[in-house]
């Protein structure tokens, strides 16, 4: 990347320096010569056709040599239709863009002022102008109408066995929740967040579904089981990303928004499957939250169910946390009986 680079540059340069070379030839242009005029037309028109030759062959290039670095293959069953949407996306612009700019530096080139040619003026054609509406509001209507049907997809009621994790953006950092045993989420109030009594959702203990919430710091999800987020915000307008997933949804303040997606690959598959041993899912902010935005990256595990259980095991309930009295003590050791230990020597 660096050499073709290096090699662009250079290019650049040897044009730069072509055209100050030929500055006289500009300014005998400004003078009405007619002569210099069609010669520095001719220079422009070939060094035109030379633009769009190494531009095609770059982003040929470019293409080619970072294929192997893009996300690779989706990581959710939903965002697989996702993928497809985006190359036919590619396909159907890329098709345009290239016809388009061959077209536009040839005609730089080939109606370039000549002598004895004379400009034809093509004011207006109804034909033509039904074309080039008709044709691109076709293709517009098509990539609308599968983005529409992923759209409604990921944001339809999840299954009714799917998990829930509620994911909730604060500058910044992310706060997960996740329901107890009986799979629901106990009530909120904001008025009742407090940092320092273990409780930044601000949760409301006298509702019984929150006494089982726990919350984490990384995000842990069951392969091959549909799960549903859902996602609010704290402060400011955050987005939560998930690349790997091909999901993305706003966290808005006083608005839940919803997305599910059914995880493919645990993270120990696509640390198999992309070579990489440091490989994890991660969750972003894909919204400009403020000057500590950078720091809103989250993990994501994806395991078997086996392996999820045993995670939850370890997990504190929140509601523990917040109130250290209320929980259960640990019993001690009964104490050794020292009458029985001297009845036994007195037997022996």
């Amino acid at each position: 990347m660096s050499g073709f680079l290096a090699v662009l540059v250079i290019v650049l340069i040897f044009i730069v320096i072509f055209q100050i070379a030929k500055a006289s030839e500009y300014v005998s242009i400004l003078k009405g010569e007619k002569k210099a005029r069609q010669q520095s037309n001719r220079i422009n028109g070939f060094l035109l056709i030379a633009f769009l030759v190494l531009g095609l062959i770059g982003v040929y290039y470019c293409n080619d040599l970072l294929k192997g670095k893009i996300l690779g293959e989706s990581a959710s069953v939903q965002g697989e239709g996702v993928d497809t949407l985006i190359y036919v996306t590619l396909a159907i612009t890329g098709i345009v863009f290239v016809i388009t700019q061959i077209l536009l530096f040839w005609f730089a080139f080939k109606y370039q002022e000549k002598e004895g040619q004379k400009a034809f003026y093509f004011p207006h054609n109804n034909k033509l102008e039904v074309i080039w509406t008709v044709i691109p509001a076709i293709a517009l209507t098509v990539l609308v109408a599968f983005g529409l049907k992923h759209w409604f997809q990921l944001t339809s009621d999840a299954p009714k066995d799917a998990a829930v994790v509620e994911v909730t953006g604060k500058q910044f950092n992310w706060l997960i929740r996740y329901p107890g045993k009986d799979g629901q989420l106990g009530r909120r109030d904001f008025k009742k967040i407090d940092e320092a009594a273990s409780n930044p959702l601000g949760m409301d203990w006298d509702d019984q579904l929150s006494k089982d919430d726990f919350m984490a710091t990384e995000v842990h999800l069951v392969v091959g089981k549909p799960v549903k987020f859902v996602i609010g915000s704290r402060d400011v307008i955050h987005d939560v990303g998930l690349p790997q997933f091909r999901m993305k949804m706003d966290a808005v303040p006083g608005i839940p928004t919803t997305l599910w997606f059914t995880p493919k690959y645990t993270t120990k598959q696509m640390k198999e499957k992309t070579g990489n041993p440091d490989f994890t899912y991660e969750i972003s902010c894909d919204q400009m939250c403020g000057s500590g935005h950078y720091s809103m990256r989250g993990v994501i595990v994806v395991e078997t169910q086996e392996e999820y259980d045993a995670w939850v095991a370890k997990q504190p309930l929140q509601y523990s946390l917040a109130h250290p009295a209320a929980a259960p003590a640990t019993p001690e050791a009964p104490k050794a009986d020292s009458t029985q230990k001297t009845v036994a020597a007195n037997i022996k």
